[in-house]
């Protein structure tokens, strides 16, 4: 038995048939997969949920964790196979011509600087990537794209996308059938965690509008052009745990990991 199975048996998501079986697991390669963080909190400590990191372990990577504020932080991306940004605080708003609103919180200049130059390398190198949340949004402003500053603004409030305290809730998503995202999760409708009250508006060049709430919001992007680049607004990581549709994303994404790490290795990208 793999030496990665052994630790992983041991969880209850894998003994109930969620993420990779052994065979998958044993077969292939260990991808390091960056995991962005929070910024400093107010008791001056760097944090990520620990969803994120139990995703990715299910799926078979190792996560490592990035802190933001690193200048150097797109010399890491030499040593990963895939980068996962997460969710947290907003962008601000003049990185995408937009305007202040008083609902804009947890901004980190730090953070959007070493989340957009890693964004732009991974695109530029064809790393396997996933955003999550902010993550989406933090790929379509690297790119050139624009957000909504407060959704209530530009779609009203038929759809909840938080609770009024802040916490997540959830919604229908559908999903374009002819996407990589719907081939990904095996569905073209969800009802998955959503936790936001940003989302892209305009989308960069480059990137495809393949999800939808009943309200129009836009909840997920991709780059047909890019081997594998997909980001969501909603939250799987939240519900990967207890459904098994919801991991499959970091199940795929792991495994497009894998594939690029045998590239690198071979010279090839």
């Amino acid at each position: 038995m793999c030496r990665t199975v052994r630790y992983r048996v041991q969880k209850p998501a894998l003994r109930e048939g969620r993420g990779l079986d052994m065979h998958t697991l044993c077969s292939m390669p260990t991808p390091i997969i960056g995991l962005t963080t929070y910024p400093a909190d107010l008791e001056n400590k760097l944090h990520a949920r620990v969803e994120y990191v139990e995703a990715i372990r299910r799926a078979g990577g190792i996560p490592l964790l990035i802190p933001p504020g690193d200048p150097r932080a797109v010399e890491i991306l030499d040593h990963l196979d895939g980068l996962l940004l997460s969710g947290g605080g907003d962008i601000d708003p003049r990185l995408y011509g937009g305007q202040d609103h008083a609902t804009i919180y947890n901004v980190s200049a730090e953070r959007d600087s070493s989340e957009i130059a890693m964004t732009k390398r991974v695109v530029a190198d064809q790393v396997p990537m996933l955003g999550i949340c902010r993550g989406a949004q933090v790929l379509n402003v690297a790119l050139g794209g624009t957000l909504h500053e407060h959704l209530p603004d530009a779609v009203g409030d038929q759809v909840a996308h938080r609770t009024p305290d802040r916490q997540p809730t959830r919604h229908p998503v559908s999903i374009e059938p002819a996407s990589k995202l719907a081939e990904v999760l095996g569905a073209t409708s969800l009802e998955p965690s959503s936790w936001h009250h940003q989302a892209v508006k305009r989308p960069a060049e480059g990137l495809r509008i393949v999800a939808r709430a009943p309200d129009g919001t836009i909840e997920a992007i991709e780059m047909p052009s890019h081997p594998w680049l997909i980001a969501v607004q909603f939250h799987s990581e939240l519900r990967a745990a207890v459904d098994p549709t919801e991991q499959r994303v970091f199940d795929e994404f792991v495994q497009a990991a894998a594939q690029y790490r045998i590239r690198r290795a071979r010279g090839k990208k």
